[in-house]
């Protein structure tokens, strides 16, 4: 479909017509459009803005049927639920392991036989080759990731099942792609565009301005007043909420400390059985609760419009994971709020929570090694019993030495030594420095959350700039405009945002944002840095990048 005045009339006429919208968000119609046109997409849209709405649109407007990935059987069950009940949308199923073989062929028949509209599956269902061939066969016409920053182990939620993704959708035969995430800064970007082979995307990122969430800091330095605050913060606000804290035991704690104040509390991490989890997510959703103390854990499929609060009593680990769960605040456009109860000691926890996730150069020698002696495809699987590896760790190091040249992972699980790579002590040691490169990166970002939480400027406009918007002024919704912040940028740029710098020590980089007197720039290698606008006026460590 062409890019005419006309299609913005078929998209909204389909939005009225399939989801009773009277308008579409920011940034719906574009992404629609532009998978109309045939074009891989990426949307970057924060949580709560409508994502399902666009694939659903789109779905429906192209022919053929619609592949949706999703990483939690529980989500892909609430996304069947959500278009069954819109009379106007075409059929949905889910293809995962709770499936018997029986239900399983029934699922494929109804898809080879054009009564689905919508097939939603898991990420590793697409790493069986005969499932990949049966899928092709059904002739989908677009493939959607949800939750795609997944893919990204620069990102907040990684999951190895996602780096096959890129190799399932070439054996598909590149239908085009949509990819959808609530949480991606520019560096988690490019690579969802990298892992997934999105060819000339158009990257969609709008709305990252929440005006209905109140967001705030409160900065505390002994524990027990620390602990005080957030209790009786939450025994403030008007259910139901969420506090986000850093650790299993802080989540048993608080809940049990704010059933003594008379809530209704509940904790949940990833520790809990399975059942438990389950009976406190759907207390919550069902307002029989006032709030649940949680780890990251509680985070896909809270599809609750009236949570009033997202508060969090530890500092998170990047402004990419905050935002995210802040994002689960206010879906219904009700005033809601998000408080940062930031301690110093705190960031002491996230170093050391972050300190283990590099994947080290013995494990890199020993996986290059293992690979060239295997003279041809090793299975992954095999890999990780001999090596005694996690599944992150075997993944992570299979994909610094994919990205260095020495091999090629398939969608199947099989490993691919390359003919014309580097040798294994060369690979190790490329991918030891793309390993090293990491581990800066994300102690830039617990930087960057702790620059959040320590901003005397507008805290708004500090998030929207940091996802890759821009606000002309202040965002009029945080305690520093509560304070009367103003916009914290200097009258003249020596450098455009989102341009090209090169630094003597750091290399290349994208300038983010300004404030004040400090520029901040995304360096390649080096992470964020922030920088004094004297020194770069006075000694030049910057200078525009050569194309």
């Amino acid at each position: 479909m062409s890019a005419d005045p006309t299609v913005t009339g078929v998209i909204r006429t389909a939005a009225r017509s399939l989801l009773d919208f009277d308008r579409l968000r920011p940034g719906q119609k574009e992404a629609v459009r532009s998978v109309l046109e045939e074009r891989d997409t990426l949307v970057v849209l924060p949580t709560g803005s409508g994502k399902s709405a666009i694939y659903q649109i789109a779905g429906e407007l192209i022919d053929g049927p619609t592949l949706v990935v999703s990483p939690l059987i529980a989500l892909q069950a609430d996304q069947v639920r959500s278009i069954e009940e819109r009379a106007g949308l075409g059929k949905a199923a889910a293809l995962n392991s709770t499936l018997t073989a029986g239900e399983r062929g029934d699922v494929l028949e109804r898809f080879h036989a054009g009564d689905l509209e919508f097939l939603f599956l898991a990420p590793e269902q697409l790493a069986n080759e005969r499932t990949l061939a049966e899928l092709r066969d059904g002739s989908p016409s677009l493939v959607v990731v949800d939750e795609a920053h997944c893919v990204s182990d620069w990102g907040h939620d990684f999951r190895p099942d996602y780096l096959r993704l890129g190799a399932a959708v070439e054996a598909l035969g590149h239908p085009p792609v949509l990819a959808l995430t609530a949480t991606a800064a520019p560096p988690v970007r490019s690579e969802i565009v990298e892992r997934l082979g999105l060819r000339d995307p158009n990257v969609v990122v709008r709305g990252f301005d929440r005006a209905n969430i109140h967001l705030a800091v409160r900065r505390l330095h002994d524990e027990d007043a620390h602990r005080a605050a957030v209790v009786a913060a939450v025994e403030a606000c008007d259910p139901p909420g969420i506090v986000y804290v850093a650790t299993r035991r802080e989540a048993e704690r608080y809940a049990t400390d704010l059933r003594v104040v008379g809530l209704r509390a509940e904790h949940y991490h990833g520790g809990m059985e399975k059942g438990d989890r389950r009976a406190t997510h759907h207390a919550f959703l069902d307002d029989e609760l006032d709030v649940v103390v949680a780890t990251p854990a509680f985070g896909m499929g809270i599809d609750k419009p009236n949570v009033r609060f997202v508060h969090h009593a530890n500092i998170p680990d990047s402004l990419d994971s905050y935002y995210q769960e802040v994002g689960r605040a206010g879906r219904d456009g009700e005033p809601a709020s998000a408080t940062l109860f930031f301690r110093e000691a705190d960031l002491g926890i996230r170093r050391f929570f972050a300190g283990g996730n590099g994947v080290g150069p013995d494990t890199l020698e020993d996986l290059a090694l293992g690979i060239d002696a295997a003279e041809g495809h090793v299975d992954a699987v095999d890999l990780a019993d001999r090596l005694g590896l996690s599944e992150v760790k075997l993944t992570v190091g299979l994909t610094r030495l994919e990205d260095v040249g020495f091999v090629r992972l398939h969608a199947d699980g099989r490993v691919e030594r390359l003919a014309d790579g580097p040798s294994p002590h060369e690979a190790a040691g490329a991918a030891g420095r793309r390993d090293e490169a990491h581990e800066r990166y994300e102690a830039s970002r617990l930087e960057m959350m702790r620059a959040y939480a320590e901003t005397a400027h507008c805290r708004g406009r500090f998030l929207v700039n940091y996802y890759g918007e821009h606000l002309d002024g202040t965002c009029g919704h945080c305690d520093r405009c509560d304070e009367g912040a103003v916009a914290s940028s200097p009258d003249e740029l020596p450098f455009a945002l989102d341009s090209r710098v090169t630094h003597a020590k750091w290399g290349s980089g994208t300038v983010t944002r300004y404030e004040q007197d400090r520029v901040v720039v995304l360096f390649d290698e080096a992470g964020y840095r922030t920088l004094s606008l004297d020194l770069v006026a006075d000694q030049g460590l910057l200078s525009p990048a050569e194309h």
